[in-house]
């Protein structure tokens, strides 16, 4: 079955234009509840978290009604990160848990993403046949089985307490000065609680969500905010969490970024050293940097490639028994603490060197040296196919061929957005704008 309403994270779109619509919320709750229903009976459960969107409530209010409709009980989270949600579903037994985010996206846009009852997302088959539900005739509950909602409070405590779980019992980080970036979204209040209470000196931004601001000029997609507020508190290291937190960057004390390729070549070799890197690999995606597989190479340490999206790289790590993956983005998936990227145990493993070597930042976030990368996005309209058109698919032809032994082309439509992404990697910096140029010029022309 193919898929058109869901894409690489579930179903996304700018809010209160379709597929983002209440009434499209209510038909995917209810056709997710039909799709995890065991029985007949009304002993199921659903636990819904959202980010800080406007638009949380409305499609919130939408996906509760579809849910118990179909007989299904609603546990409310209120504003959790992404991670809390699979986390709290395994926890609660429940039979599926719902996001509402749009991730690092800006404001009027939001997004739905579903987990099954082990707290990973669902796969692409699961998808596809609830979006054939979707089309469909939706068998609702009867009147004596319709579904509960209730609100449960201390959600977000207990995700925090697992959290510090994650962290070595016999490490502190008193004397670490902290700059954490929440991007206004989900872990506004569960971030800086959790590293105030591990001993961190705390500074807090991004923390005061008002619906419109979430990810605005703040968090891992911009992080210059952070930057700044590292260099004026004179701050040992920050951290820069996405929208949903389900991905990180990390500053240095001179306010320099760290990306995903960074933060796993660091815990990869780390792992590998006590030990426990399962597989011997790290799964990361086609986007990732060359100089991140020879840094691992060189050590012993293989690089597994999926497609993009991190959904992709918890599929590899669960089919070949690996514990650590992400994205160069900063998903970091650490399956031996959580079913998907989680910003905030991310942030906190690189703490944790930190307190265990005393090393500063600056010596920790540049474990290899990248080769030259460059990525570009061209936006579409709908219904175009540029990259089915021979003009552009002549140019990448000849400039594969012009970059072979240098370096590599990626070209791919995103799964989220209508962009044609360009990127390429060579070692000679010149030959690498020509290329990414020559192709964005044709996909532009064609579009």
């Amino acid at each position: 079955m193919t898929r058109k309403l869901f894409g690489t994270d579930g179903v996304r779109g700018r809010a209160n234009t379709y597929p983002m619509t209440a009434e499209m919320a209510l038909k995917l709750g209810a056709a997710a509840g039909r799709f995890f229903r065991r029985d007949g009976g009304s002993a199921h459960r659903v636990v819904i978290g959202k980010d800080t969107r406007l638009s949380g409530y409305m499609l919130e209010n939408a996906l509760t009604a579809g849910l118990t409709s179909t007989g299904m009980n609603v546990l409310l989270l209120g504003p959790v990160p992404t991670p809390a949600v699979g986390f709290l579903t395994r926890s609660m037994r429940a039979d599926v848990g719902v996001m509402i985010s749009a991730s690092h996206n800006p404001h009027h846009d939001n997004g739905i993403k579903f987990f099954g009852p082990d707290g990973f997302k669902l796969s692409d088959e699961a998808e596809a046949e609830i979006e054939s539900i979707v089309a469909g005739e939706i068998q609702l509950a009867q009147s004596q089985n319709i579904g509960r909602a209730k609100r449960i409070e201390d959600g977000r405590g207990r995700y925090q307490e697992f959290v510090k779980t994650t962290f070595p019992a016999g490490l502190r980080l008193d004397g670490i000065k902290v700059v954490i970036d929440c991007a206004n979204g989900a872990a506004y209040k569960a971030a800086p609680e959790v590293l105030w209470e591990l001993g961190a000196t705390v500074v807090p931004v991004g923390v005061a969500p008002n619906g419109t601001n979430i990810n605005d000029r703040c968090g891992s997609t911009h992080t210059q905010t952070a930057a700044e507020a590292v260099v004026a508190h004179g701050a040992d290291v920050g951290i820069c969490l996405d929208g949903d937190a389900d991905r990180v960057m990390i500053l240095d004390e001179t306010g320099r970024v760290a990306d995903g390729d960074q933060i796993m070549a660091l815990m990869a070799a780390r792992w590998a050293e006590d030990g426990k890197l399962r597989g011997g690999a790290l799964v990361a995606t086609v986007m990732s940097n060359l100089g991140l597989e020879r840094h691992l190479a060189a050590r012993g340490i293989r690089l597994e490639r999926t497609a993009v999206g991190d959904r992709y790289v918890v599929e590899r790590m669960r089919a070949g028994g690996f514990n650590l993956g992400g994205e160069q983005s900063g998903h970091i998936v650490m399956t031996d603490y959580a079913t998907t990227g989680d910003g905030l145990i991310a942030g906190l493993q690189f703490l944790s060197e930190m307190a265990r070597t005393g090393a500063k930042a600056s010596a920790l976030v540049r474990q290899f040296e990248t080769v030259p990368q460059m990525l570009k996005n061209v936006r579409f309209a709908e219904g175009k196919r540029p990259l089915e058109q021979d003009s552009v698919k002549a140019v990448i032809e000849a400039n594969a061929a012009r970059i072979k032994g240098k370096g590599r082309i990626l070209i791919r439509k995103s799964g989220t957005e209508p962009l044609i992404r360009v990127m390429a990697e060579c070692e000679d910096e010149g030959m690498l704008h020509q290329v990414v140029d020559e192709i964005v010029g044709a996909v532009e022309a064609a579009v």
